[in-house]
C-alpha cells in the first residue's frame, strides 16, 4: 500500500482489514478521533508504537510525555509540524525495511 492508498482509506468508516495495530493509530488519528488513535498506540510494543505515542502526545500539547515517547523510540522530539510528522510517521510503516 502506498501512501496515497493509505490516505484514500480516510473516507471509509473503519480501518481496512488487516491493517496492523501502527496504521490503524494513524488512521483513527487523521480521521480526527485522537482517543481511538492513543488507545491502539498505547498497546503497541515496539519502536514504531513509542514513535506514534509521541506524536500523539505532542499533538496533545504534552511535551514532556512526548519526550518520553521520542526517547523509548529512538527518535528526536520532532521539530516538523505535525501534519509531516504524521506523513514521515506512516511513510516509515508503509515502506518495507530490509
Amino acid at each position: 500500500m502506498t501512501l496515497a492508498d493509505f490516505r484514500a482509506t480516510l473516507s471509509a468508516p473503519a480501518p481496512p482489514a488487516g491493517l496492523g495495530a501502527p496504521l490503524a493509530a494513524l488512521w483513527h488519528d487523521a480521521r480526527g478521533d485522537w482517543d481511538a488513535a492513543h488507545r491502539v498506540a498505547q498497546d503497541i510494543e515496539s519502536r514504531d508504537g513509542a514513535w506514534i505515542h509521541a506524536y500523539l502526545h505532542r499533538k496533545e500539547g504534552d511535551a514532556g510525555n512526548a519526550a518520553y515517547w521520542y526517547q523509548r523510540a529512538g527518535k528526536p522530539v520532532a521539530s516538523a509540524s505535525l501534519d509531516a510528522e504524521w506523513n514521515a510517521i506512516a511513510a516509515a510503516l508503509l515502506s518495507p525495511t530490509e
